[in-house]
């Protein structure tokens, strides 16, 4: 068995009969695979990515108990603690482990972005959010144009979701510019 079935597996039983957790991370780690493949993310960064990918929402019930509520910003502040233990026992490299945490700890701050790994994290995890939280047309072209930038992303936006690369939203204006871009 694979890093990867092994940690869907975890994720799983982490997350017990909450299965809108548990489908939303298998879409994501599923969009996350298709990107990165497609993309060539060398083998060591997709095993990251898919690693992060199964786990980036694993704070959402130690945020719900602590604080009482899911919001993104406590999900980032608990998520590598349940992570780090999700991954304890494996035998993984400190920094294959460290990246993995720090993109669980970010996934979040879209001004953190850094490197392909994180890109296609939020990318994909974008490509389930639209879907799962009924985004409007004005808000995918507002999430495409400021976080987008894969190809392959880009084109699956488009493709499900009606992005048009060629329509700047208004309150991006011309100044705002394409965003950050690793």
């Amino acid at each position: 068995m694979d890093l990867a079935d092994v940690l869907a597996r975890r994720m799983i039983g982490y997350f017990g009969a909450d299965a809108k957790r548990i489908h939303h991370a298998l879409k994501v780690a599923e969009f996350a695979r298709l990107i990165a493949s497609a993309e060539d993310l060398p083998a060591d960064g997709r095993d990251v990515l898919l690693a992060a990918a199964y786990l980036h929402d694993i704070g959402i019930h130690e945020a719900e108990r602590r604080f009482g509520s899911a919001a993104g910003k406590l999900q980032e502040k608990v998520g590598p603690e349940v992570a780090a233990g999700l991954l304890e026992g494996l035998g993984l490299p400190d920094a294959f482990v460290e990246r993995v945490l720090f993109l669980v700890g970010h996934h979040h701050t879209y001004s953190a972005i850094d490197g392909p790994d994180f890109r296609i994290l939020v990318e994909a995890d974008f490509l389930v959010n639209i879907h799962e939280d009924g985004m409007d047309a004005a808000e995918v072209q507002s999430v495409g144009s400021r976080l987008f930038r894969t190809a392959t992303g880009r084109a699956f936006l488009s493709r499900i979701h009606g992005f048009n690369p060629d329509v700047v939203p208004e309150e991006a204006g011309p100044a705002a510019g394409p965003g950050p871009s690793p």
